[in-house]
């Protein structure tokens, strides 16, 4: 038997609902096949599709590699072509003696004809490698047949300039000292040292898709693709201009490509420039545009950094710190007690009748808890200090600090929150009491907190970023000074302060010229460190611009409130920064007072003067509502008040759209947004759950892992959305009620059968007088509320309603329900006839009247 349209379909993993005919089967089944065919499974390795939606991991192999190696191929391509059009061996002036026998002053040495092909294949090799690469970011060739291809090319590229370096030195070395390696024989051995980086950090993305941690399509932004295109972009313009240089000034194409290059970082040592007009012509334009290919790369290269942190580690660490929150957050004494391990309170049938609440925490405090341990309060902070009992209770009673009792997690709306809390050892728990714990009794304590943490995330982002390109800067310019003091040993002598002294200049982009590389070794050794180097210097002052040199700015304009130009109130927001500073001089006011009141004497209260205070405490105290109970009490005003409300925040949010700064709002502002949102919602859970899985969400936690803070978008954007989204669902409930309204309207009509009618002089009376009220009731003369069975007569007579009749020729008059409880022996109806004349109620002629019997009418 054929299964039904209600019953699943076994034969297909998951089940699908036959509901909608063959064809929506058909599309499901070719679904559900394309998701289970998506893994492939061979032992422990899983070959997943281009794309799924199963968890991701391995962030740094799966997005930074590829960008990576996307970066370094064309540098490796560029050098490979400086390594081919390049001699390898030079012939040195003075058999090499200083100072007459400087690299740059060498003649070339013919290479073996075997080194130039093998150099040709190895280039063209690692142009392949990069070709397939570009092919796979862009689709054109799957992963699994484009990336192995890469890696191959590459692994060939830099085993055939191994293979030339080798057998360049075994059978054709140069003889020394009057004879030494040329710059296209380091440019030979860097590249090949790029190549086998590519390939090995591409292993290391092909190893975590064989392991299933990602599907095999780079889900590229357009960030990252804009970083690939300059990139490319950037490499062409320098090696083109090297060509070009070469040609017009007459330098060899490694000269040329160190001279671009000091030219596009603007360092400009001096020691190589242009020697005629035609190439100081050709600076201007190509020096320019290089500097712009530059800066693009560079602001390209920071967004990737920082997309990549924020997604990765700035997110983690808010789920830290949120989390960190959580374990500390206490509501009441109880779950302060649960906690931190204690007893639960053992109250009197007194205190049971008469609950009441502690107004504050000292209150919690000084209860029954001293007894246990120590307990510090500052603000909403709470660190307790067990007592060392020399024998506890095992029951965990009065006489020990329950040790034994095992503390509740604490409530989360967040799954991941409670299974890390529950999660905790015995041991962790004991460290934690004695850590500072928070009270957050109100809904504003949480949005408060919230705030906190966005704050100290903020403050993490900015000095991560910062310490990661300190540490980058300080790797870069220690090993780079490491290099070049080896490289230039033989014509400097540079001591390793005085290539950190180059170093540093060149990272600068100063360039004072009196230490340059001048050997064969140090020139493309500068080129592919200054590459990487001066830009990471410009990503490092940009970071110090958001932290050092913000935090001097603050420090300026505080200097200048102070001394040179004094602000109004300085001195009173400085004593409220500080509370034990207030709270000296507020104890040094009122002993001032004090003695000036002694001295002057009392004086007698008038007693016709009302008391400021009711002596009350409780009664004084302003007792501020909690978010949620402002946002779930009824209104003091009415729907439409609600939605001109709804409409005149929807236009103020989006003017904040176009601030330069996110707009962060207040508490009190977070208050009205709320009411506004959750106003035209269902008070049922379950239909408040269906809601937001059709509009967006409603209800929220400011700490919990749905707060509004934790958007990827501003407030502002947020708040629009869900303010449109309260709109759409108060017009469809309109639209709602309109209609119940009308169907209800409708179930008080009565069309009766024209079989039962029944000729009067009366019908035909009250038939002529509504053809001469028809117009009103079409066109009324003043405007005002309208009965939806009848319209006011000016006369103040109730015509009733026209209907037509089952037929369609026939129109009858229908009364209201109201009028038949008043007429409960018959029912009047008029028949129009065919020859009806004008109008959609008018009539002429005579008219039939019926009179129907409560047993013929029936229902």
């Amino acid at each position: 038997m054929a299964p039904s349209s209600s019953e699943p379909d076994t034969a297909l993993k998951g089940g699908l609902n036959h509901g909608n005919g063959s064809t929506t089967t058909a599309q499901n089944d070719t679904a559900t096949l394309e998701k289970t065919d998506t893994i492939l499974t061979f032992g422990k390795f899983k070959l997943r599709g281009k794309t799924d939606d199963l968890p991701q991991d391995w962030w740094f192999a799966s997005t930074a590699i590829p960008l990576l190696a996307a970066t370094i191929g064309p540098l490796a391509n560029v050098l490979s072509i400086a390594a081919l059009v390049s001699k390898w061996r030079v012939r040195l002036p003075d058999n090499g003696q200083l100072p007459g026998g400087l690299d740059a002053l060498g003649t070339n040495i013919p290479d073996p004809e075997w080194e130039i092909i093998l150099n040709a294949i190895s280039l063209g090799c690692g142009f392949f490698g990069n070709f397939c690469l570009l092919l796979n970011f862009t689709q054109r060739i799957r992963y699994i047949i484009a990336l192995p291809a890469t890696i191959i090319s590459w692994y060939f590229a830099t085993g055939i300039l191994i293979a030339i370096t080798v057998a360049m030195n075994q059978y054709v070395p140069p003889v020394r000292p009057g004879e030494t390696y040329s710059q296209g024989f380091w440019h030979a051995i860097i590249a090949a040292v790029l190549y086998l980086i590519g390939s090995m950090i591409l292993m290391i993305n092909m190893l975590g898709y064989f392991l299933g941690h990602y599907p095999q399509h780079f889900e590229l932004d357009d960030d990252q693709r804009t970083l690939i295109l300059q990139t490319m972009m950037f490499f062409f313009w320098l090696a083109g201009g090297a060509a070009v240089f070469s040609k017009v000034c007459g330098f060899s194409y490694a000269d040329a490509l160190y001279f671009c290059d000091v030219t596009v970082l603007t360092v400009g040592f001096g020691d190589v420039v242009a020697t005629n007009d035609a190439g100081r012509g050709l600076v201007f334009p190509y020096s320019v545009i290089g500097i712009i290919f530059l800066g693009l790369m560079i602001n390209s290269i920071r967004k990737f950094a920082s997309g990549m942190s924020k997604d990765n580690v700035i997110k983690k660490h808010t789920l830290n710190e949120r989390a960190r929150t959580f374990s500390r957050t206490v509501t009441s004494e109880k779950e302060l007690r649960e906690r931190l391990g204690l007893p639960p309170k053992r109250e009197s049938a007194d205190f049971r009748r008469q609950p009441r609440i502690p107004s504050n925490l000292e209150t919690v405090r000084r209860t029954s808890l001293d007894q246990y341990g120590h307990f510090a309060v500052q603000g909403k902070n709470i660190t307790f200090r067990e007592h060392k009992s020399k024998a506890p209770a095992q029951g965990g009673g009065r006489g020990g600090a329950g040790r034994n009792h095992r503390p509740k997690p604490p409530l989360s709306r967040d799954a991941k929150m409670q299974q890390r809390a529950a999660g905790k050892e015995p041991h962790i728990r004991r460290a934690n009491r004695r850590e500072k714990l928070i009270m957050l009794k109100e809904e504003k304590d949480r949005f408060d907190a919230m705030r906190e943490i966005q704050a100290h995330t903020n403050r993490f982002k900015q000095y991560y970023a910062l310490g990661w390109s300190v540490f980058a800067f300080g790797i870069l310019w220690c090993l780079g000074a490491l290099g070049f003091m080896y490289a230039e040993r033989r014509i400097q002598n540079l001591s390793y302060f005085d290539a950190l002294y180059f170093c540093y200049v060149s990272l600068l982009t100063i360039g004072y010229g009196d230490f340059s590389p001048r050997s064969n070794a140090g020139k493309p050794l500068f080129v592919v460190w200054s590459l990487v180097a001066v830009p990471t210097m410009t990503i490092l002052v940009s970071d110090m611009g958001n932290t050092v040199v913000s935090a001097i700015n603050r420090g300026t304009f505080t200097l200048a409130d102070w001394t040179v130009m004094p602000k109004e109130g300085v001195w009173h927001d400085f004593v409220l920064k500080h509370p034990r500073l207030k709270g000296w001089l507020e104890r040094r006011t009122k002993k001032i007072e004090e003695k000036k009141r002694i001295e002057e004497g009392f004086a007698v209260q008038n007693p016709d003067e009302e008391e400021a205070e009711t002596g009350n405490a409780e009664e004084d105290v302003v007792k501020v509502p909690t978010l949620d109970r402002l946002a779930e009490e009824p209104p003091k005003v009415t729907e439409h008040d609600l939605a001109r409300k709804l409409a005149i925040a929807i236009k103020r949010t989006a003017n904040d759209l176009r601030a330069e700064t996110p707009k962060k709002y207040s508490y009190e502002e977070w208050v009205e947004f709320t009411r506004l949102i959750r106003f035209s919602s269902s008070k049922r859970p379950e239909e408040v759950d269906e809601e937001e899985e059709e509009e967006g969400l409603i209800e929220w936690d400011w700490i919990g892992e749905d707060s509004p803070m934790l958007a990827d978008v501003s407030e502002s954007e947020w708040i629009l959305d869900r303010l449109c989204e309260s709109l759409n669902r108060y017009t469809r409930k309109q639209a709602r009620d309109t209609k119940r309204h009308k169907l209800e309207h409708d179930k008080n009509f009565t069309i009766h059968s024209p079989e039962h009618l029944q000729l009067t002089s009366e019908s035909s009376r009250k038939r002529q007088a509504l053809h001469h009220d028809h117009h009103v009731e079409a066109y009324p003369a003043h405007p005002g509320p309208r009965n939806p069975g009848s319209y006011s007569h000016p006369h103040g007579l109730k015509t009733p309603v026209l209907s037509r009749g089952l037929s369609g020729d026939e129109v009858f008059r229908v009364r209201h329900e109201r009028d038949r409880e008043r007429d409960d022996d018959e029912i009047e109806i008029e028949d129009a006839g065919e020859g009806s004349s004008g109008g959609s109620g008018g009539s002429g002629g005579s008219g039939m009247t019926a009179v129907i019997s409560r047993e013929e009418r029936g229902t």
